[in-house]
C-alpha cells in the first residue's frame, strides 16, 4: 500500500498528523459528531474505535455520550461497540447492529428515521443540530480519505455518505488517511449542492454520466488532526442463497422477459436499483445468468453479486454511492481486481445518487425488501408489530416513489421457533406502514408476483392473495378478506374494505400462542 506521505499532497497538513490517541481530548460529552460512511463503507475506523477503547479502559459508560450523524449505517466495530459502551445520544438517519437497535428499542439511544435522500439535505440545512441562533454546528467531522490534493481536495474511500453536507455545518475535522486500502481516486462523482432557492438540475441522463469532481473541496485551517488508520472496511456479511430466495429471483426474471415481449422494457431493461440483504443478493445474482445484455445500475449500494454481474459480460456500468461488499470475499476480490471495475464504476454522494430527479428521469427499475406488506400493498420496511425497530428505511423510499417500476420481494413467511411454517409475511393490515399503495407497482414471493399496476384495491388485494400468500396462510387471509368485503360494502365504505376490530387478530395471536394462524376471525 501507499505510504502516507505519498497520500497527503497538502504537504502542510503533514504538521497535523498525530497518533490516534492524541485526538481523545478533542471530544467532549455531548458533542455533535459527523462520520462518513454509508452501510459498512468508508467509515472511520481508528479514531472511534480508540474512544471506544478509552471510555472502556477508564469506565466512563454513560458519560461521554455524542450525537451521531452519518450517511446510513457503519461496522459493528464502531457504532454498535459505541452502543454497548452508552455512548451514543441521538443518531440519525439508519443504524445496524444488535446493540445499537437494542439500546433504540430500551429507550436510550434518540434514533430518528427519514429517507436518506431527505436526510442528506435536511442535515445540511442544519435542521439536525438547529439552536436558537441558526442552524448549529456539528462539532468534529470524522472523515476517512484516500488522499488528500494539493488544494485540499477530499479523495473518499470506498462510500460517499453525507460528507458534503457535514463538511458545510463541521466546525472542526479530523481525517483519516486510509492507508490499509487501495486509493479510491477517480472513482467519486462529487457535487456540492446549494440551497434552495438556488439548487442547480442534476443533469445525469445515464447512470456513466459524470457532473462533478472525484473529490470534495476543504478548508484546510478546519482541519485540526490527520489520523493515519490501516482498518479495512468490514462490509456486509448476507446468507447464502437459499431455494426461496432463488424462486423469488426466478419469479423476477421472468416478469422482466415478460415486460420486453410487451414492449414495456428495452431488452436491456432500465437502470437497475437494488436494496441491501440475501435477497436483493440473489436477484441481482440470477440476472447474472439471465438473459439481459448491456445493463445499467443506478442504485445506493452495491454488493457481491454486482461483480458477478460484472464479470458475466451482462453489466456495463454501475452508479452508486457505497460499495456495501462483504469483508471475505467481497473487498479482496474487488481490491484484486480494482483497475478492470475502476472504470465501469462511479461513487456519488447520498443526495444525488438517491435524488428523486435523476430516478424519476432515467425510469430506474426498483427492487426492495419489507419487513411485510398487506393486501392492499401498504408495505412496512421498518418496525417489527409496529413498535421494534430494526435498521430503519433507508433509500428505499427514495427510489420506490421514483421509479418506473417499484418492486418489493419478500419471502411469503419468516421462520420462528413456535410455528413450522413461521409467520406470514402478507398480513390483512401492516401494523407500520413505509410504503402506501400508492408507491408500488409489483409484489413478489417465491409463491408468485403480483403485478398491482392500474388495478382497484380490491382487485390489488385478491391478486396478492392468489399470487403471494404461502398455502398455509392463503385461506385465513381469504376469509378475512371475504368478510371485510360483505361487512364494509354493506355499510357502503367499502373502496378499500378493512375491519378494525380485528384486522390484527394474526398478530395479537403471534404474542399470544406463538402463532398467526387463527381458528377464526370472530370477535
Amino acid at each position: 500500500m501507499s505510504t502516507l506521505e505519498s497520500r497527503i499532497r497538502r504537504k502542510s497538513l503533514l504538521k497535523k498528523v498525530v497518533p490516534v490517541e492524541d485526538t481523545i481530548p478533542y471530544f467532549k460529552d455531548g458533542m455533535n459528531l459527523g462520520w462518513s460512511g454509508f452501510t459498512p463503507a468508508g467509515y472511520p475506523k481508528a479514531i472511534p474505535i480508540a474512544l471506544a477503547d478509552h471510555v472502556e479502559k477508564n469506565n466512563l459508560q454513560g458519560k461521554l455520550r455524542f450525537n451521531l450523524f452519518i450517511g446510513a449505517s457503519v461496522g459493528a466495530e464502531t457504532e454498535n461497540r459505541w452502543a454497548s459502551l452508552d455512548m451514543i445520544d441521538r443518531r440519525w438517519p439508519y443504524q445496524t447492529g444488535k446493540d445499537i437497535a437494542k439500546g433504540i428499542n430500551e429507550g436510550r439511544i434518540r434514533m430518528g428515521d427519514k429517507h436518506l435522500s431527505l436526510f442528506a439535505q435536511d442535515l445540511g440545512y442544519g435542521f439536525y443540530t438547529k439552536n436558537a441562533t441558526g442552524k448549529g454546528k456539528i462539532d468534529i467531522a470524522i472523515i476517512e480519505v484516500s488522499a488528500v490534493t494539493e488544494d485540499c481536495g477530499l479523495v473518499l474511500t470506498s462510500s460517499c455518505g453525507v460528507v458534503g453536507e457535514i463538511l458545510a455545518i463541521a466546525d472542526k475535522i479530523i481525517l483519516e488517511v486510509n492507508t490499509g486500502e487501495p486509493s479510491f481516486e477517480g472513482m467519486h462523482d462529487i457535487v456540492i449542492s446549494q440551497d434552495p432557492p438556488n439548487r442547480q438540475p442534476y443533469l445525469i441522463c445515464k447512470a456513466s454520466d459524470r457532473i462533478g469532481t472525484t473529490y470534495l473541496p476543504c478548508d484546510p485551517e478546519r482541519i485540526i488532526a490527520v489520523v493515519e488508520s490501516k482498518h479495512r472496511d468490514k462490509g456486509r456479511a448476507f446468507a447464502e442463497m437459499d431455494d426461496t430466495s432463488e424462486r423469488i429471483a426466478t419469479n423476477i426474471l421472468d416478469f422482466f422477459s415478460h415486460e420486453v415481449k410487451a414492449g414495456r422494457l428495452p431488452k436491456n431493461l432500465l437502470p437497475l436499483q437494488s436494496g441491501v440483504g440475501s435477497i436483493a443478493n440473489a436477484v441481482v445474482g440470477g440476472l447474472a445468468k439471465g438473459p439481459f445484455y448491456n445493463l445499467s445500475v443506478y442504485t445506493e449500494v452495491l454488493q457481491d453479486t454486482m461483480l458477478d454481474l460484472f464479470d458475466s459480460g451482462r453489466l456495463d456500468f454501475a452508479s452508486a454511492c457505497s460499495l456495501s461488499l462483504s469483508e471475505t470475499p467481497g473487498f479482496p476480490r474487488f481490491f484484486d481486481n480494482m483497475e478492470k471495475y475502476r472504470d465501469k464504476i462511479v461513487l456519488r454522494p447520498l443526495g444525488i445518487a438517491n435524488a428523486p430527479e435523476p430516478i424519476r428521469r432515467l425510469g430506474c427499475i426498483a427492487m426492495n425488501t419489507p419487513i411485510e406488506f398487506d393486501i392492499y400493498a401498504h408495505a412496512n420496511s421498518t418496525l417489527v408489530g409496529g413498535t421494534r425497530i430494526i435498521n430503519g428505511i433507508g433509500g428505499s423510499g427514495d427510489f420506490l416513489r421514483n421509479a418506473y417500476l417499484s418492486i418489493m420481494h419478500t419471502p411469503s413467511a419468516r421462520p420462528t421457533k413456535t410455528d413450522p411454517t413461521g409467520i406470514t409475511c402478507v398480513v390483512p393490515k401492516a401494523p407500520h406502514i413505509d410504503h402506501t399503495e400508492h408507491d408500488l407497482d409489483v409484489l413478489v414471493t417465491e409463491q408468485g408476483l403480483a403485478d398491482l399496476r392500474g388495478m382497484a384495491p380490491k382487485d390489488r388485494a385478491q391478486e396478492i392473495i392468489n399470487k403471494c400468500a404461502h398455502p398455509d396462510y392463503k385461506p385465513i387471509l381469504q376469509e378475512y378478506f371475504d368478510i371485510a368485503k360483505k361487512t364494509c360494502l354493506a355499510k357502503g365504505i367499502g373502496h378499500e374494505p378493512q375491519l378494525f376490530d380485528r384486522c390484527f387478530k394474526m398478530q395479537l395471536n403471534l404474542a399470544a400462542k406463538g402463532t398467526m394462524k387463527i381458528d377464526n376471525w370472530d370477535i
